[in-house]
Formats: C-alpha cells, structure tokens, sequence
C-alpha cells in the first residue's frame, strides 16, 4: 500500500492524472464512487477525489479521517475548481493544528 496513488472521478477529469502515471478508477456518480473507493481504499495509501464526487460523499469520505491511511484529498475536475477542495483542505488543516495556516482569513 505504501506510496500507491490513485484517483476517482468522472473520465476526462481523471486522464491527466493516469497519464502520470495514477491509477485512475472512473466513477460517474456517487454510488459508483462509493463502491470503488471502498475497493481502493484497501490498497492505495492516497486516494484523490474529484470535488463533485467529494461534495456529494461529504458523509461517506469523513470514515477515512479516522485512520492515517489512505489519505484522501479533493482535487478539482476537468471544469476546473468549485473551491471545495481548498474548503476541505482548510478545514482539515485547522482540525489538526488550530489555526488556519493556509489561507488566514
């Protein structure tokens, strides 16, 4: 498991990414994305999100901050950044510090 990378979203978000060499897993919707999340969690130590998959598995994904591995992180899609991903990168920075060292606002 360690240093294995991959990436779940839709097929033109994740192609870039396999390209460079990431294990790339297409997942249309949310229900997909659950099933093979629950799959690629058991092998890859960092897993990326595409953030309308991450937004609509808000609940499902905050199982996996519990544990140290794997890493899961919201990357924007192929139509670019909604923000979330810097909301949840935040967020999780400030949970593990107490301050907001990223973006202080």
């Amino acid at each position: 498991m360690v240093g294995k990378i991959a990436i779940v979203g839709d097929g033109d978000s994740i192609m870039v990414f396999k390209a460079a060499g990431v294990a790339a897993f297409p997942a249309e919707d949310e229900k997909k994305a659950r099933d093979v999340l629950r799959k690629v969690a058991q092998e890859y130590s960092v897993i990326l999100v595409t953030e309308e998959l991450s937004r609509a598995l808000g609940d499902f994904l905050q199982r996996f901050d519990e544990a140290p591995y794997p890493v899961v992180l919201t990357v924007p899609s192929g139509k670019g950044s909604t923000g979330y991903g810097d909301e949840m990168l935040r967020s999780a920075m400030e949970r593990a510090l107490g301050v907001d060292i990223l973006f202080q606002k």
